[in-house]
């Protein structure tokens, strides 16, 4: 029968390791700052973060878990850590839909860790505008959820915009009611963004039938109305709850239980390849038969895998559309490199957004 060791002995060898981590951590904090100066004296401005590294340095920390911890719990302890680090070589604004509490700041965080200054702007064009001027240096941008599909304006906003697509980050979404009065009988109107209200259909005709409902420009916006008047409630995360000292009245309320919001990462940089990416194009072709088909069939020719395809009206003809396609692979991996110019060859207009690391978890 084995031993038990002495809680007082444990303890003592907890305290020692945690000597040892908090050493390692600011040992690895000195050479960012050595890594910052070098990219200084080579003339390097503007961000030093790079999402292919930072991409690359997750997954290897995974291959290298082996437990107890999850994968999910070490890439969070890591992205964490390298965000403190980064914001020792040089702080980022990231610009968010605002305000405070939205799932768009909370996929900010997710994707940046917490040592970054998160920007709350009112509107996605306002994001876009923010990053395009250099008021921030990324953008966080909901482009797609998986019960109610695209966010419109987002993809519209790709059109105009110069900018590139630098990353991908998903968030699982629980939609709570909450407000002041903590009772459905006395809530007369709910507010919440038109996506959450879509996604909580079921549940608000069978719970909420005699409330209005009201859309506004995101959840946070309606956390801080309801918090004005007592007989109103909000959609929201969590967050938004805290944030404007609102009573969870019911949590989870979405209709489908696996409800993800993909973002996407905007900025002025194109990430490097790192053998687990995907790349995000908008094309458009000729109002004809079997113009979609010509298309894409290099791709599959290629053997690359089409992730995703969505259509939207191109404004310039009638039932003329422009689709958005995301594929795996990087621009520059040999095959992807090799399909892109083939389709450009049968398209009228071809844009590429950008080629980006997969989200890591």
């Amino acid at each position: 029968m084995s031993s038990v060791i002495p809680l007082s002995e444990l303890r003592d060898k907890i305290d020692a390791v945690d000597a040892e981590i908090l050493q390692l951590i600011n040992q690895r904090a000195c050479y960012a700052m050595e890594v910052a100066k070098t990219k200084i004296a080579q003339g390097e401005q503007g961000t030093f973060y790079r999402p292919d590294r930072e991409s690359l340095v997750l997954r290897r920390i995974m291959e290298l878990n082996q437990g107890p911890l999850s994968d999910h719990t070490t890439v969070r302890f890591f992205r964490e850590l390298m965000s403190a680090c980064l914001a020792l070589e040089k702080p980022m604004d990231i610009a968010f839909l605002g305000p405070e509490g939205t799932f768009t700041q909370q996929a900010a965080f997710k994707h940046f860790g917490h040592a970054v200054k998160t920007i709350p702007v009112p509107t996605i064009n306002e994001i876009f505008s923010a990053v395009e001027l250099n008021k921030c240096q990324f953008g966080v941008v909901p482009v797609e959820n998986s019960t109610e599909g695209v966010i419109s304006h987002t993809l519209d906003r790709f059109l105009t915009s110069p900018l590139q697509i630098c990353g991908e980050v998903e968030i699982r979404v629980h939609q709570n009611l909450m407000g002041r009065s903590g009772s459905l009988a006395d809530i007369t109107e709910v507010f919440s963004h038109q996506q959450s209200l879509a996604q909580c259909r079921q549940w608000l005709d069978k719970h909420l039938s005699h409330a209005r409902l009201t859309a506004v420009n995101s959840n946070a916006e309606a956390a801080r109305l309801a918090a004005l008047n007592p007989f109103t409630a909000a959609i929201a995360g969590i967050a938004a709850s805290e944030v404007y000292n609102l009573d969870i009245i019911e949590k989870n309320i979405e209709d489908e239980p696996n409800n993800t919001t993909r973002f996407m990462i905007i900025g002025q940089q194109s990430p490097s390849a790192t053998g687990n990416d995907k790349t995000t194009m908008v094309v458009s072709t000729d109002n004809q038969p079997g113009a979609l088909y010509k298309m894409l069939e290099p791709l599959a020719k290629l053997g690359i895998d089409m992730v995703n395809i969505e259509s939207r009206p191109s404004r310039q003809a009638l039932w003329s559309y422009i689709f958005f396609i995301d594929i795996d692979g990087h621009c520059e991996d040999e095959e992807v490199a090799l399909a892109l110019d083939k389709v450009k060859e049968s398209v009228k207009i071809f844009k590429l957004l950008g080629s980006y690391p997969k989200a890591v978890l």
